[in-house]
């Protein structure tokens, strides 16, 4: 099974290839996506205290080896190092870049058929 590419991103809307629905934030993996709402796990509209272990693990369980964190287009949701410990702790690799990067990133290597997830914050 391979991951999903991202069709398109601007602020506040992506799309993922294959997927109807469209995304203001998103996590993607071998085979699928969802919606992701980072407040779910206690973080704010300030991205305090930023991606938390909880907002991976979904992504993480399903075999990938590398991870692409996309903190937004200013950089403002933050990614703490416990966080990156977490995922390194699992094995797998982790890349955190702006978003626009982090798309790039994570298409590049999706097209390569790496077993890679992401989660993306498309605004700020």
């Amino acid at each position: 099974m391979t991951s999903p590419e991202i069709a398109t991103l601007s602020w506040g809307l992506m799309k993922v290839k294959g997927c109807s629905s469209s995304y203001k934030d998103c996590k993607v993996w071998p085979g699928g996506s969802r919606a992701w709402d980072w407040r779910e796990t206690g973080t704010d509209s300030q991205h305090y205290p930023g991606v938390q272990p909880a907002d991976l693990e979904e992504v993480m369980k399903k075999g990938i080896e590398l991870l692409v964190i996309g903190r937004g287009m200013s950089e403002a949701l933050q990614v703490p190092s416990s966080t990156l410990n977490f995922v390194k702790q699992q094995g797998i690799e982790v890349r955190v870049l702006p978003t626009q990067k982090a798309v790039a990133e994570y298409n590049k290597l999706a097209v390569q058929g790496a077993k890679v997830g992401g989660v993306f914050h498309s605004t700020c």
